[in-house]
């Protein structure tokens, strides 16, 4: 038989006790029996009930006299209140809460047994442990007087060591007061829409393009207007006004070209006409295969381009460490709606990476990644000729942790059918069309995303091979 502690039946009878007043067999004004009584009743310790009655007292349940037994407290008359359902709608939503249930939720990812092409994920054996303990070490033992709550933009010393990265690693030149430390690229992104953005205002966006980014703008209320990309990137010859554009410039989201000269100066150019900003997206920079690196949008325009960067491809997307670059014009306002967000991104993290950065341990760790997911890369393309052919069409291989891959002689309506079969068969299988604007036309034929930065040799070989299996059936 269990045994119930002192304060584990002091709790039984507080809840016994709120029970018999919510359900109105004790009213207001009501006489509670004496403590002797209830722990003769309960056979308990006249202690364990004085204790219980006390907390009842402290919560306003019940009023006690010296000398007098404890009463119920007015104002707990029962009411008929129905319990709560799960069903119940809410009271009172705002426009902003009712926009953002009005847009699509993301399907539970179930697991796969064989090999799941999920763009995002990265190989949890790639993370550095040793150097990422060490670093969170050092930040604890590194005691202040003082605990307190830090400068919104982030940790100063972070923010000095990303400047001096970036400079090194892509050629940004800032100061460490433009940049501001965010909970991941999404906060980023949220803060633009939200700072930016009035309802109703237009907003570019690729097309097809990145989900979440586009979430984040209309949930603001902005109007998006889908512009379509080629292999040079947006298409930028009929921009319209708008407040901002959303780019990927280094490697579109999802079908991976690159916005070429022409374009870049047609884009900046649209920006300082219409006063617009230009949000960079540069969420996987640190990976370049086959070419030289792509500098950023930001190096040709300080005042126009917010560039968004992310530890999530290089570390983990589970520590949630992103960044701005933003305009000097900006900063202030950043900073104040971060301090109201989140006061600002937890301190023992920021503090490790700095450590990282300052080590070289960072740099060493992106260098050792970079030659891995190179080989799973050779390794995806080689099985993927294999298996399939001349049947598949790549794209988006030359940078960047995913690939598209099209499929001749498949139609784009049957990807559904081959999602739910190759899930069936152990694959997590994700499509191109739900990318673009469904306002829209999308391409013919069958596309999907393939990242490969989460899987080993074995499985990738593996789980393409099974693919070509599930392909073959649905043409």
């Amino acid at each position: 038989m269990v045994q119930l502690t002192k304060d584990g039946v002091a709790r039984r009878i507080i809840a016994a006790i709120k029970e018999q007043i919510d359900n109105g067999n004790y009213q207001p004004g009501d006489c509670l029996p004496s403590t002797r009584a209830f722990a003769a009743e309960w056979g308990v310790s006249r202690t364990t009930v004085t204790s219980a009655y006390g907390q009842l007292i402290a919560e306003g349940y019940l009023n006690t006299r010296p000398g007098a037994r404890a009463v119920v407290a007015q104002g707990l008359a029962f009411d008929g209140v129905p319990e709560p359902s799960i069903t119940a709608q809410p009271r009172h939503l705002s426009a902003f809460a009712q926009r953002v249930l009005a847009l699509p939720s993301p399907a539970v990812a179930p697991a796969h047994r064989v090999a799941d092409f999920r763009y995002g994920d990265l190989s949890g054996g790639d993370f550095p442990v040793s150097a990422w303990r060490r670093a969170l070490n050092k930040a604890s033992l590194r005691r202040t007087a003082r605990l307190r709550y830090g400068d919104p933009l982030g940790s100063c010393v972070l923010r000095t060591e990303l400047q001096a990265y970036l400079w090194r690693a892509r050629g940004i030149r800032c100061t460490p007061d433009q940049v501001v430390i965010v909970n991941g690229s999404q906060q980023g992104l949220d803060l633009c829409a939200r700072l930016l953005l009035d309802p109703g205002d237009p907003f570019v966006f690729e097309n097809p393009g990145y989900l979440l980014a586009r979430h984040a703008f209309a949930a603001a209320g902005g109007v998006a207007v889908s512009i379509p990309v080629d292999e040079e990137g947006l298409r930028t010859g009929c921009l319209p006004p708008a407040r901002l554009a959303y780019v990927t410039p280094s490697h579109q989201f999802p079908l991976g070209g690159v916005l070429s000269a022409a374009r870049r100066r047609a884009l900046l150019g649209w920006a300082a006409r219409t006063g617009a900003y230009v949000i960079e997206d540069d969420y996987d920079g640190e990976y370049r295969h086959d070419i030289a690196p792509i500098p950023p949008l930001q190096t040709l325009d300080v005042e126009s381009v917010i560039y968004v960067g992310t530890m999530s491809k290089t570390l983990s997307p589970t520590l949630r460490l992103g960044y701005l670059v933003l305009p000097s014009s900006l900063c202030r306002a950043f900073s104040e709606a971060k301090r109201l967000t989140d006061r600002h991104t937890p301190l023992l993290e920021q503090e490790a990476l700095a450590d990282l950065l300052a080590s070289g341990a960072y740099e060493r760790h992106v260098r050792s990644i970079r030659r891995k997911n190179a080989e799973r890369r050779a390794v995806l393309l080689q099985a993927l000729t294999d298996n399939l052919g001349s049947s598949v069409a790549i794209v988006g291989a030359d940078t960047g942790l995913h690939v598209v891959a099209w499929i001749s002689g498949v139609a784009a309506d049957r990807e559904p059918a081959i999602v739910e079969a190759a899930r069936a068969a152990g694959i997590g299988l994700y499509p191109v069309s739900p990318l673009y604007n469904p306002t829209e036309l999308r391409p013919a034929e069958a596309g999907f995303i393939l990242g490969y930065a989460g899987l080993d040799a074995d499985a990738l070989r593996r789980g393409l091979a099974v693919l070509a299996t599930v392909l073959a059936e649905h043409r």
